[in-house]
Order: C-alpha cells, then structure tokens, then sequence
C-alpha cells in the first residue's frame, strides 16, 4: 500500500458534491450550497422556494426537490464510500488505484461491488487455506507448477487458530480438498481484478436476455394475469421498465420463475486471455478450470444480481415518479369552491347513502334511501332526493363512481329535470373514499355519522375542495399509481410526502377553518402541532392575526417561520394575514408603501400598480413581495371543470367499436392512460394511441383529470377490458384535410363568390344530413 492512499483523509467533501450537483443540474454550485445551507438549517423546500429564492437565485419548489433527492443521495454514497476506505485501510489492502476507483463509485451498488473481494469471510474456504499453510502453493501454481507437483511434501495441519485465537477443524486431510483450498485463494485473489470485470459485465449486459417462465402448470389458471410472461424471453435492452415489474411481482406471487440468459464461453475465453493461462502447460488445465469457476460461481451470479437489482431500482424510481406526478394533478385539481354540495355514495342493497354540505364543508343532513333492487322504492327515493335539494339549496350533486353510480347519476337527474331545480349533478372518482370513511380522522370529524355515511360526506368535500379532502386518505387509496404494492414502500412513502407537502403549501390553508390532516403538511408543522393549532382555536376562537400562533402550544420561533406565509387569516386584524406574504417582510412592505404614497387597499390584488413598485431585480425579497400583493391569495389550482358522459352509455356491454366518447383521465402510466367513460371499468389508451405523433412519455400528452375524447378500438368484456384511442381516425382526418384545403381555397374567392359556394354548400349539407336522419329513423335510432 502506499503512503498516499494510506494517508487519505476520509472526510465527506460537501464542496465536491455541490460541484457534482451543480453540473448534474446545470445550476451554480453557489446555488447548491445555499440550499444545502438552508436545508441543514431545517428549511423546508416550500419555504425555500418561495421565501428564500434571494439566496437560492430563484430556484423553484420542482429543482430544490432534485437536489434534495440527490444530495441525499451523495451524502449517503459518501457516508458509505468513507466507510469502506476505512475497512479496506484497515485490511491494508487500499491501495492508490483502487482508492481511486471508490472515489469514482456513482451508486452503492458499484461500491459493495468493489468491496466484496475484500469482504471478510472468516471461515471461507479460501480463509481456512491461507490458515493452512496453502497460500504459497497457489503462487507455485500460477507460476506453473502442477498442482499435484506443488503439494508434495505438504503436511496439513490438523487444527486451525484465527486472528481471534479460536481453534477450529483444518479439514485438508486429502488431495481433493487441498486442490479446491488452492482454488479457493486464487479464485479470491483474481475477483479483485475489478478492470477485467467491467469488461466481462459490460459485454454480458449487452446481450443478455430476462426469461420467465410458468412455475407450473397448476399455476396457470390461478396466474391469467400473468399469460403473456408464460414463456417469454427478451434483451435487456430493449426491456421496458413496466414490463420487468409485471414479471417481478409474477414472481412474487409464485407464478412466475426469473433468469437471466446470455453466454458464458466468451467470457471464461476472456479470463484464460487475461491470465495468459497455457492450457498445455503443467498447471494449464486446473487453471483453466479455475477461470471456469471464476466466471460461473462468482462473477456470473454477481452480474446477474447486479443487472437485476439495478433495472429493478430503475422501473420502481420510474414508477414512483410516474405516482407522485399523478398525485400532483390529483391533489391540484380545480376547486368547485364554497358551494352547498349534495355527495351520494351509490349502492344497490345497502341503499344510496346521502350528505349535504354547506360552503365550509360542514354537514347539514344525511339520508339513505333505496331505489334499486330489492328494495325498488323509487318514488320515496326521489322525493327525498328532491326534498334535500330543495330545503337545503344545494349548487352541486357530487356522486361517486362506484357501483350503481350511473343509475343513481340518472335517478338525481330525473329528479333534477322533473322538479325544475338548478342543482347540477356530477360523476367524481370515489378512491378511497371508504378508507377515510373507517379512518381515525373520519372518527375524529365524523364522530356522530355511521361509517356508511362519511362515505357521502367525503365525496361531496373532495368535489368542493379535492386537496383539503384528499389529505385526509392515504396516497395509495387513492389509485393513481403503478405497481405501487411492488415497489420500495419507504421510498414511496417519502416521495408522495413531500408532493403533498408541496401542493398543500402552493395553496395555502384557512388556518381558521383548516383540519389537522391538511394543517399537518404545511412547512414545519407536523401531526402533533396541527393539533395544537386546532386545540387552541376550539377553545380561544378563531385566530385574529398570524402573531396569535405563536400562543399555540409546541409552536416555536424556528416553526413560526417555516409556516406563517402558509397559513392564511381572511377577515383579521392584518390584511396582509390573509396574502402570502411573509410576516418578516410586513415592515418591508409598508416601508414601500410609504415611500410610493400609496396605501395598501389600493395596491392589494392590482397586478400592474404592485409590479411597478419593484426595483426589477428578479429574485430580491422585494419582487417575491410584490408578486404576492399583485395576487394576494392567489389559488394555482386551474378552472373548474367536469365531463360529460353519454346517457345511453352506463355499461361496458354499450360501448361499440368506432364510438367516440367524452371521458375523465383517472391514471397515467408508463405505457399509456386509463379513461373514465361512466361504465364502470376504465379503458386503457395505449401510449400508441395517445396521439398521431409520436409519444416518448404520457405524461407529456395527458394528466390525471384532464377531459378527454375517446374511440373505442376494442372491449373484452369477458376480461373486462376496453381499449381506446385518442387518435383521429383515418378517414376522420382525411375528411380534415380536405376541409381545411376547401377553406383555403373559399378564402382566396371575391367575398361574393364566398357566400355563394357557402350558401350550396349548406344546401348540400342539409340534404346530407336529411339523408342520413332518415336512415336513422330507419334503424330505429332517430328522433322524428
């Protein structure tokens, strides 16, 4: 070993990560230590993002979550990479070139790679050999002694002492056993020639292939799902990141068996090259057996392992990123807003579970009423229906998309139409609703409702505010994730955290009217201290101004900071309470508006008469300020809006091939989106049928929520399957293209001319359609 590796100082270099970092994501490194900073400090990222981008140079909450993963993630590699140079520094096996290559490692796998020669086995073969006395017959034999030339004259011993002075058995009593001691250490001396074992791994991986296989046939009935990795082989190259989890949780499962095929002859050639081993010399043929083993006990198995573990961490990343973006949407959908809102929980023989809210959420009355079978009692059904609407003037019918939700979407419309009422009736997704309903948190809000009823509750606040309600449900009830039971529970845990944590605090809460649950995610609260906060307004009132939080037991200064700016006070003692501005810049503010003349009512919510006070420096304290007083308050949460589906279309047996329809995005995934057409089962658009152009990632096409028009290409109704395309057909954009070339040509004619071919062409179109209406008629699918 030389001096300088042994001298190394294996102190984690920050300055070197915020270098690594910078460049990894185009930023200054000044920026990624400023963050780093902050967050050491205890900052939060919505906090940074949007009260400390001075110092960050404007990074936005989106940046500051990749350098938090990836410092993390670096300050973990480092922790580890400092650890193995001690162990390897205390083996005295570092030496410069490999202390080099640690210091080159990118992830802990290739670190625990580069380690495992060095690993200590005590009671290895190879271990109890050297013990043995067999190390320097091993030299004998790589210099070409044969092997049974070099051991003559060997006398094992009969016991073995350790390094710890434990005595145990030698057990080399005969020639096979002193052969595969030898083996033993030259196996464990060439597993450390890492260089040769890049180049055998990186050829391997390249033309490796995944097979899977049915364990069993008793397995094939059980595992249908799972037919299409019956048999089947592919290159890892080409394995897409969706498809190597449906084979793993197949595997989990115990349907499916998992290996890797690729060849071995090229490889064990590689090894006897670079050992420069003479099989026709005297020690040629046990060498060569040696690399044998060398490729087909160690390093096969450890690349294979390798190459799994590492696509395997790549899809689960992948899928857990594919989550949270889904979550975002979700959580930021649009607002109905402070309406009274009517929520049905449909269902058959347990009845049509009702609740109406008021504008603040806060229920009104319940009812369950039985309209289907095999109660049939419709008429009572509509008229409490009618009777809730009425007396309580609800604005909005939110019903859940679960089982009977079309008949029970057509019964309160019936009921609508037929009464004259101006309530609007709506389908919204119902996930997860019966989780919240049998949660703590329902107990805590609902205490004096039957589980069956919070149901209906939830589904009406999720409609009149989908973030404040959706908090209140673990993310993965709420089905918008990807193989989410399949990946590292942990890891996902912590990333659909911090995507609550952020649109909670892009948003913003009523601290007087916010739930513990949506409290908890704001910057720098927790459980315990959003129940506090609660506590203290039952029993003082509501908060008159953001300085009386700081009454709120477990609410210190540091916590204070993180979560003022977030918590909005309407009506208070202090406008500027209820705006995003921070309480450390009130001074700021009205020191501005000292000096402008103007006062704050005039300023407040006008975007050009704020702007203009700026000193146009994009990321001072002043500009953040100012953009807050343009939009006091301002909600990112876009426009509200909802889908329309098809009265005639309730049920996967209605749908027809070519019919275009009007549906909600309830999923995206990898491999394409799931719509929501009112029948039931959502319907797969493959990423192939996303759009006419080429699609490398959904999510750039499609989000969760958005409305969207469907064909449909294909139904299963035997799997309950339905394939559907957002494409034009081809006939479809034909006609398009000829259109859009008509116009072109009209507008090119004297106006007159215009008007003439537009006045036939009517003409031709109403005899068209008379046609065709009739046609209609005919088939008995016309109105007269």
């Amino acid at each position: 070993m030389t001096q300088s590796a042994q001298d190394t100082d294996f102190q984690i270099d920050n300055q070197s990560i915020y270098q690594k970092l910078a460049i990894q994501h185009n930023i200054k490194v000044q920026q990624v230590a400023s963050f780093a900073g902050l967050f050491d400090e205890g900052a939060s990222v919505p906090f940074i993002a949007r009260y400390r981008k001075d110092q960050t140079g404007g990074l936005d909450d989106e940046m500051l979550r990749q350098l938090e993963k990836s410092l993390t993630a670096e300050r973990d590699l480092a922790a580890r990479r400092q650890k193995i140079l001690g162990l390897l520094t205390a083996q005295n096996a570092l030496t410069d070139e490999l202390a080099e290559r640690v210091a080159a490692t990118t992830s802990k796998i290739e670190l625990e790679e580069i380690y495992q020669p060095y690993r200590p086995r005590r009671r290895s073969v190879a271990a109890k050999a050297k013990l043995a006395g067999l190390e320097p017959i091993a030299h004998n034999i790589l210099a070409g002694v044969a092997p049974l030339e070099a051991l003559a004259g060997f006398n094992p011993p009969q016991t073995l002492t350790d390094e710890s002075g434990e005595t145990f058995e030698a057990d080399f009593e005969d020639i096979a056993k002193q052969l595969a001691g030898v083996q033993a250490i030259i196996l464990d001396e060439w597993a450390t020639r890492l260089d040769l074992l890049d180049e055998v791994r990186i050829a391997f991986n390249k033309t490796a292939n995944i097979r899977s296989a049915l364990v069993g046939e008793e397995k094939r009935e059980a595992g249908e799902k799972f037919k299409d990795y019956f048999e089947h082989s592919e290159p890892f190259a080409k394995l897409s990141n969706h498809r190597l989890l449906a084979m793993l949780r197949g595997r989990q499962q115990n349907v499916l068996v998992l290996s890797v095929e690729g060849e071995d002859t090229p490889f064990v050639e590689k090894i006897i090259s670079y050992f420069d081993i003479n099989q026709a010399s005297p020690s040629g043929e046990f060498l060569a057996d040696t690399a044998q083993k060398l490729w087909s006990v160690k390093w096969r198995p450890q690349i294979e392992h390798r190459l799994l573990t590492e696509r395997r961490l790549t899809a689960e990343s992948d899928a857990i990123a594919v989550f949270a973006e889904n979550l975002k949407h979700l959580l930021m959908m649009a607002p109905a807003g402070r309406k009274v809102i009517l929520g049905v929980d449909p269902g058959i023989r347990h009845g049509v579970k009702m609740a109406v809210i008021d504008g603040t959420g806060e229920v009104l009355a319940t009812d369950t009423v039985y309209p289907f079978n095999p109660h049939n009692q419709l008429a009572k059904a509509k008229s409490s229906i009618a009777n809730l609407i009425t007396t309580h003037q609800v604005q909005l019918v939110a019903i859940g998309n679960g089982t009977a939700s079309r008949e029970t979407e057509e019964l309160v419309k019936s009921v609508i139409r037929e009464s004259a009422l101006s309530a609007t009736a709506l389908v919204v997704s119902e996930a997860g609703a019966s989780v919240y309903s049998a949660s703590e948190i329902a107990s805590a809000e609902l205490p004096d409702l039957d589980v069956s009823v919070r149901g209906a509750v939830s589904i009406a606040r999720r409609l009149q505010d989908p973030l404040s309600e959706l908090v209140k449900v673990e993310p993965k009830a709420i089905g918008v994730g990807q193989y989410q039971h399949d990946v590292n529970q942990t890891e996902l845990e912590s990333s659909l955290d911090k995507v609550t944590e952020d649109c909670v605090n892009a948003v913003g809460v009523d601290v007087n009217t916010a739930s513990p649950a949506i409290l908890a995610h704001i910057s720098g609260l927790n459980k315990n201290v959003a129940q506090q906060i609660v506590d203290y307004r039952r029993a003082n009132g509501a908060f008159g101004n953001r300085e009386q939080l700081k009454n709120v037991p477990r609410l210190g200064v540091k916590t204070f900071e993180q979560a003022a700016g977030f918590l909005r006070i309407k009506d208070g003692d202090e406008p500027l309470d209820a705006t995003g501005v921070h309480p450390e810049s009130y001074g700021l503010v009205y020191e501005i508006l000292a000096k402008h003349g103007k006062s704050l009512d005039e300023v407040l919510g006008n975007e050009s008469l704020a702007k203009s006070l700026g000193d146009g420096d994009a990321f001072s304290q002043l500009t953040g300020v100012l953009s807050e007083l343009a939009k006091p308050a301002h909600d990112p949460r876009g426009e509200f809006r909802t889908a329309s589906f098809r009265d005639d279309v309730n049920d996967i047996k209605d749908l027809k091939i070519d019919m275009v329809l009007e549906g909600v995005v309830t999923n995206v995934t990898a491999f394409g989106c799931f719509v929501d057409v009112g029948v039931h089962q959502d319907g797969l658009v493959h990423i192939s049928e996303l759009s006419d152009d080429y699609v490398q990632n959904p999510a750039d096409v499609v989000k969760p929520q958005d409305i969207v028009k469907v064909r449909v290409i294909s139904v299963d109704e035997a799997r309950g399957r339905i394939g559907f395309s957002m494409k034009l057909q081809k006939s479809d954009k034909k006609q398009a293209d000829k259109t859009n070339k008509r116009r072109e040509q009209l507008a090119d004619k004297p106006a007159k001319q215009t008007a003439r071919n537009s006045v036939k062409t009517g003409k031709k179109v109403e005899k068209t359609l008379g046609s065709f209406g009739a046609l209609l008629q005919q088939a008995g699918l016309g109105k007269s």
